[in-house]
């Protein structure tokens, strides 16, 4: 007994359909058997009944019944009876008497002025046979000739067909039994291994991995899953790492914070020093301000709860407000920033403030990672008149290829000693995507990065273009 399951689905879905299939068929294939040898039965009772069916015998004697039967005499195996009008027997070639008159349906069929034929058993003997009955005339008297031959032989030969082919069937169903078996097995055993790794993943065991070559979509399964483990492990590892490296960002300004705190509330000091340690005290608390943002904005845009202020924005006024902001960063290091802001003015639809916070993101960036008195280029260009493209260009240290393809995963970080939650391209990059644009990398080693951001023009932006 095949126990519940897709197994027992598998197999009685095959053995089901190939069953009707087979019936079916075997029925068809017997009934037509049948009808072939009855109707080759009939047709030859019928031709042989193609005699003169009007002719004259001697009109100064009685009608010679016997006569009449031997026209028409086949062989010991057809049995030939002259019939009156009312069924009554006259004459058969057995010289069996027979007393009532034959009322089956080849009779009226006969008289009707066809050829009538009869199956069924024959009374008295139970016999099966087959009646084919015409109407002739005799010196303008009408008489009906009638063949009535066994099916006895021909039934136990449709039996013997019969047989063969409900064993054939059977054979059949036997073959499709055993490969919807060993079909089912092939599917639910990598099915229960892959049920088994998915178990030990769901304790948390994400080492586990479903080994076997798998065809088809349960390959594809196995493989799915088997990557799932990964990336489950490199998320661990990434979110560990995070936990790690925010909690060295957090701890250092605040460590900043309680020792300045702890020094100015002793007292003793002069005013510069005071100035210096509240100084310090506002600069790592906006420090640790910064930092809360950035993950909240990130849990926000994983939660899709970031609220948009969609207004139309002047792209070269936002770029402007963003290097002010970055100026004072910039002159430390002796950086010059350069806008190229096209020709025309460029409008988008968007929020003024998150398009700011991505591009000061990625200007900071360009400017913590370039070395002193190089600079930064930031280009308006029309890529076309539904599209402008935001590039910030800088000749720092570069993006290796290997780490240019993860530099915008979350938490990532390309070199982890230089601080950071490795959130921000990650939070950059999703806010271009909520203005349905696209943000591109190009980097390359000790060379420098650029950052293309494209946005959609606004309708008016594109109508003003055209004309």
């Amino acid at each position: 007994m095949i126990k519940k399951g897709i197994s027992r689905q598998i197999v009685l879905h095959y053995f089901i359909v190939v069953f009707l299939a087979l019936l079916l068929v075997e029925l068809v294939f017997l009934f037509s058997m049948r009808t072939y040898y009855y109707d080759s039965i009939y047709n030859y009772l019928n031709s042989s009944t193609d005699v003169p069916q009007n002719f004259i015998s001697d009109q100064s004697s009685p009608v010679k019944y016997q006569e009449i039967i031997q026209r028409y005499e086949l062989g010991d195996t057809v049995e030939v009876q002259l019939l009156d009008t009312q069924g009554n027997v006259l004459q058969n070639s057995t010289n069996f008497r027979v007393d009532k008159p034959i009322q089956t349906g080849d009779i009226p069929q006969a008289l009707a002025g066809s050829t009538g034929r009869w199956i069924g058993k024959q009374a008295g003997t139970g016999e099966n046979v087959m009646a084919v009955t015409r109407q002739i005339q005799v010196n303008g008297d009408n008489y009906l000739v009638r063949y009535v031959t066994s099916l006895e032989r021909v039934n136990q030969k449709l039996l013997t067909i019969t047989m063969v082919a409900v064993g054939v069937g059977a054979a059949v169903l036997i073959i499709v039994l055993v490969v919807s078996l060993g079909l089912a097995n092939s599917i639910v055993r990598p099915l229960n291994n892959i049920i088994g790794v998915s178990t030990l993943m769901a304790k948390g065991d994400f080492n586990a991995r479903i080994k076997g070559n798998y065809p088809h979509e349960i390959g594809e399964l196995a493989s799915t899953l088997n990557y799932m483990a990964e990336e489950i492990i490199r998320s661990n590892q990434i979110k560990d790492d995070f936990i790690s490296s925010i909690s060295h960002e957090l701890r250092t300004p605040l460590t900043g914070i309680k020792g300045w705190s702890e020094t100015l509330v002793s007292g003793g000091f002069d005013p510069e020093e005071t100035k210096l340690g509240m100084s310090i005290i506002s600069k790592e608390t906006d420090r640790l301000i910064g930092l809360v943002e950035e993950m909240l904005d990130f849990s926000k845009l994983q939660q899709n709860q970031m609220k948009m202020v969609i207004g139309e924005v002047n792209l070269k006024e936002v770029l402007q407000e963003t290097m002010l902001n970055v100026w004072a960063k910039a002159e430390q290091k002796k950086i010059q920033l350069k806008l190229e802001p096209g020709e025309r003015p460029f409008i988008v639809q968007a929020d003024g403030n998150r398009l700011k916070q991505v591009f000061l993101n990625i200007v900071d960036n360009a400017i913590k990672f370039s070395p002193e008195e190089s600079t930064i280029f930031i280009m308006l260009t029309e890529v076309s008149p539904e599209r402008v493209r935001i590039s910030i260009q800088d000749a720092g240290i570069g993006i290796s290829q290997e780490h240019l393809e993860k530099v915008k995963d979350r938490f990532f970080q390309v070199n982890p000693n230089r601080g950071g939650t490795g959130l921000g391209l990650a939070i950059t990059q999703q806010i271009v995507q909520l203005h349905n644009g696209d943000m591109y990398i190009d980097s390359e080693l000790e060379k420098g990065t650029t950052v293309m951001i494209e946005l959609p023009l606004t309708k008016q932006q594109e109508i003003l273009q055209l004309t």
